[in-house]
């Protein structure tokens, strides 16, 4: 069986991606991008005090030597990341705004990404999802013909690999919301060589029950397959009815889906959030994310309960994005 981080590590190798830490100091993170700079898979990018940031690593026994640290205390281009800064922000910030703003590690990690100077970002280990998310919006923000990012888990038990989303962000999706999770899921199953066959879950199956709740997903369908038309995409579906064939063929004879699908886009965060962590506790799956997706660069927000091989991960799937974006 290969390893879906196998097959990743060998898309990212050799291309010289940079994926900014702004968490420079976090034991997780210092260890785990020694680990990424070791295996030279991408060259990583810590903010924070420098001369604490090698005294951290000393006492860790672990080499930055491949790595590149910043402290935006002390940043020579400065001037060029605070105008920049000001420019994006479009006249809601001035220089001496934007420059005090940019001392935040998650503003200025955020900015390298924006002036090109990194490819990605991944935070969220010592910070709030709202401190990690928040410049991304403000700043990258979101891909033209998508209005919300969102976030999705890949979920990993064996040889068996699925998408789901929204997990993370979005509390209440509206139709268009969710129209726009499932093309942006199907890319990221496309990352992880998943072929997305796309189901729209909810309580009924293709109008067995009629509610606002079940009508917002089946319009969602049709505006996925008008946002993409080569996406195999379906619903309404009770979730045994995307994923078990014979129930399929019962409960939704004719449709595209024949109990095959593989990224199910849930109608709510709540249910998301419970579906993805029933089948991590329960079913032994790995979850693995949440990946935002929608957003112009890549930019992955990390639990504060992470460990090193979550920070690990994370970054190899951010600088996989910064490949595709």
């Amino acid at each position: 069986m290969v390893d879906i981080f196998d097959t990743l590590k060998a898309k990212i190798s050799g291309n010289n991606l940079r994926i900014v830490f702004p968490e420079g100091l976090d034991e997780r993170v210092l260890t785990a991008a020694a680990r990424l700079a070791e295996e030279k898979l991408l060259t990583p990018v810590l903010i924070g005090n420098i001369e604490q940031i090698q005294d951290k690593a000393k006492h860790l026994g672990v080499s930055l030597e491949a790595a590149e640290i910043y402290d935006p205390q002390h940043y020579i281009l400065m001037d060029e990341l605070a105008a920049s800064f000001v420019e994006a922000r479009r006249g809601k910030a001035s220089d001496a705004e934007a420059r005090n703003v940019l001392l935040d590690e998650n503003y200025f990690g955020t900015m390298l990404v924006h002036t090109n100077k990194a490819d990605g970002l991944v935070s969220g280990a010592a910070h709030s999802t709202s401190d990690t998310v928040r410049p991304a919006l403000q700043i990258i923000r979101t891909k033209e013909g998508v209005a919300k990012t969102s976030g999705a888990f890949i979920m990993v038990r064996g040889e068996e690999k699925y998408v789901f989303g929204d997990c993370a962000i979005n509390i209440a999706p509206d139709n268009k919301d969710l129209a726009e999770i499932a093309v942006e899921s199907a890319k990221t199953a496309r990352m992880f060589d998943i072929e997305p066959k796309v189901a729209m879950l909810s309580f009924s199956t293709k109008g067995s029950a009629h509610s606002p709740e079940t009508e917002r997903v089946s319009e969602a369908v049709q505006l996925a397959q008008e946002l993409d038309p080569t996406l195999i995409v379906d619903g309404e579906f009770q979730f045994d009815a995307a994923f078990i064939p014979s129930v399929a063929a019962k409960k939704a004879p004719g449709s595209l889906i024949e109990g095959d699908a593989n990224v199910f886009v849930f109608p709510s965060l709540e249910s998301g959030n419970i579906g993805y962590k029933i089948a991590q506790r329960l079913g032994n799956f790995e979850a693995v994310g949440p990946i935002l997706q929608g957003l112009n660069r890549p930019v992955n927000d990390l639990s504060r309960g992470c460990n090193e091989e979550d920070v690990y991960k994370l970054a190899i799937i951010t600088a996989a994005q910064a490949l595709r974006s």
